[in-house]
């Protein structure tokens, strides 16, 4: 295990909270969660803490990411915050250069924003947003009106308060276009390998080969930097690991087959023998993606991602149904990648 030990610890780690709700849960019971998990997180040397954005959606609270970001910056002293992402269709770009203005203002130095070209889930929810199927194909023209309020342009006749000035790091997730975009524009790739390994592994070499820093670059990162996001439980035996990621995996699938992602059920409830043969297909490719297991196994298993994708930076997430197993399984992976408590 000596050589993959190595190679994990030689990138950064973070995680991604996307406040998903428990059965029995409230959404303020989820979101007061995340916050309690973004200081343990923080005690345990992670180096960022990202939330997330879903609208009309019963298993999640994370709804309002620069709000969540606010609370989790407040409750928290050194590690950075950021989102995972701001849905940048849904949102007038001078608003979400206002909130991260005032996000930076408030923490200097600690503020990541992190943007997606996803619109709503459902019809009704694109309509409650005002953000039909087609908002996402002006992402890069809203990408760069966003950006540009932080730069200044005094042909607008107006100033974002207090954005204009800060430099505040930019990562685009990739969905659809985006890998190409963040090499066009010289920012940070954040990619999952959610929808295939092959597929991830073309656009991060695609977007490497693109890649040119720009006016948007931030100091930090005029090279290619590459966020691997990427679902993992580390637990004492093979088995409890894998229960861990059940309850996600079911959700999916009942998104996927009846058109809402509910509240995570405990993993011996999920109807794993009563599937049907979809279902079963769905749950199948939902679990493919997940890391599991003891921490050697784990350690091969991130190691061997990392060779693969040349990641710079892993963005881990786990929504066990037990928060206690949860922080467990992060504990774990923190002492297998060095990290060091209150660094």
């Amino acid at each position: 295990m000596g050589d993959d030990i190595d190679i994990l610890r030689t990138i950064r780690l973070s995680v991604l909270d996307r406040s998903l709700i428990r059965r029995g849960e409230g959404a303020d019971e989820a979101l007061r969660a995340t916050v309690r998990f973004a200081r343990d997180i923080e005690a345990l040397g992670y180096h960022r803490f990202w939330v997330s954005e879903h609208h009309g959606v019963p298993g999640v609270a994370g709804s309002a990411p620069t709000v969540l970001a606010a609370a989790v910056a407040s409750a928290t002293t050194r590690v950075r915050v950021g989102t995972g992402g701001v849905m940048l269709p849904n949102h007038r770009p001078l608003v979400v250069a206002e909130q991260f203005g005032v996000l930076e203002s408030l923490f200097p130095g600690r503020i990541d924003m992190g943007l997606g070209r996803s619109v709503g889930f459902t019809g009704a929810v694109r309509r409650a947003l005002g953000a039909g199927k087609e908002a996402a194909e002006r992402f890069g023209d809203d990408l760069a009106e966003l950006l540009d309020w932080f730069v200044g342009n005094d042909a607008r006749g107006m100033r974002a308060v207090p954005a204009e000035g800060l430099r505040v790091p930019v990562f685009l997730l990739a969905t659809g276009a985006g890998a190409a975009l963040a090499a066009e524009s010289g920012l940070p790739l954040v990619i999952a390998p959610a929808r295939g390994e092959e597929r991830m592994l073309r656009a991060v070499d695609e977007y490497r080969a693109a890649f040119r820093p720009s006016a948007l670059t931030h100091e930090a990162y005029r090279e290619p930097y590459v966020v691997v996001s990427v679902s993992v439980a580390v637990g004492e035996t093979a088995e409890e690991a894998e229960s861990m990621q059940v309850s996600e995996a079911w959700a999916t699938v009942v998104s996927r087959t009846r058109g809402v992602f509910p509240p995570l059920l405990p993993p011996e409830e999920v109807p794993v023998r009563e599937m049907t043969a979809r279902e079963a297909t769905l749950f199948a490719e939902a679990r493919r993606s997940q890391i599991h297991g003891t921490a050697e196994e784990v350690t091969a298993a991130l190691a061997g991602l990392i060779r693969r994708s040349g990641a710079d930076e892993l963005l881990v997430t786990l929504n066990a149904h037990d928060h206690g197993r949860r922080l467990d399984s992060h504990r774990r992976l923190a002492r297998l990648a060095g990290l060091r408590p209150g660094a």
